[in-house]
C-alpha cells in the first residue's frame, strides 16, 4: 500500500512530462510548411529562418511586437512595403503579414538581404541578426576595426545586451535545427 502513492505521482509526472513533450514538438512544426517555402523561395537556410521564427514568436503568427511588428517573424510595415514593392503585390495590406505563408516570406526576403549586405565578411549571419534585430545604425556603430569584416569580434562589439543575447540564441538554435529541418523526405 505505501508503494502505490509514489508510484501514481511517478506515473503523474511522466505522463506530464510526456504532455509537454508533445506540445513543444507541436509547437516547433506548426509552421515547418511555410518556414520551408519561404527559405526555399529565397535561397537561406530553412534552419536559419526557422531560428528567427522561434526566437521571435515562438511560432505564433498572432503575435503583435512593442513596436507594431505583426506575425511570426515579427515584421514592421515599412520591411512589408520593400518586400510588396520588390515583389510586385500592389493589394498588400499589413494585415496580410498575420498568415504565415506572407510573413516567412516578407522575413526570408529581409533576412536574405540582410546576409547580402554583409557578404564582404568573415561570416554575413551575425551582421544580418544584428541588423534585424537592432537596425543598420547600430550594426554600423559596432563594425569597426577587426569587427568590420570578423563575425566573433563584431559579436563582442555589439553594444546592446539585449541584441548580443538576439544573436548567440538564433545562432545556437539554427545549429540545433540545421541537422533535423528540413527533415529527411522519405522515399
Amino acid at each position: 500500500m505505501k508503494w502505490r502513492l509514489p508510484i501514481l505521482l511517478l506515473l503523474l509526472l511522466l505522463g506530464a512530462g510526456g504532455l509537454r513533450s508533445w506540445y513543444v514538438w507541436q509547437r516547433d512544426h506548426s509552421q515547418d510548411a511555410p518556414i520551408l517555402a519561404a527559405a526555399r523561395r529565397y535561397g537561406i537556410e530553412p534552419a536559419l529562418v526557422k531560428a528567427v521564427v522561434w526566437r521571435e514568436t515562438l511560432f505564433n503568427p498572432n503575435r503583435r511586437g512593442k513596436v507594431g511588428e505583426i506575425g511570426l517573424m515579427q515584421i514592421r510595415d515599412a520591411t512589408a512595403g520593400e518586400w510588396a514593392h520588390a515583389e510586385r503585390l500592389p493589394n498588400f495590406a499589413p494585415e496580410n503579414l498575420y498568415d504565415p505563408a506572407t510573413n516567412t516570406l516578407a522575413g526570408s526576403w529581409y533576412l536574405q538581404k540582410l546576409l547580402k549586405r554583409y557578404a564582404a565578411t568573415d561570416n554575413p549571419l551575425p551582421y544580418a541578426l544584428a541588423d534585424y534585430n537592432a537596425g543598420r545604425s547600430n550594426v554600423l556603430k559596432w563594425q569597426h576595426g577587426p569587427a568590420a569584416t570578423n563575425s566573433l569580434a563584431f559579436i563582442t562589439q555589439i553594444g546592446f545586451p539585449g541584441t548580443k543575447n538576439y544573436v548567440r540564441a538564433i545562432l545556437r538554435r539554427e545549429e540545433h535545427y540545421r541537422p533535423i529541418f528540413p527533415p529527411k523526405e522519405v522515399k
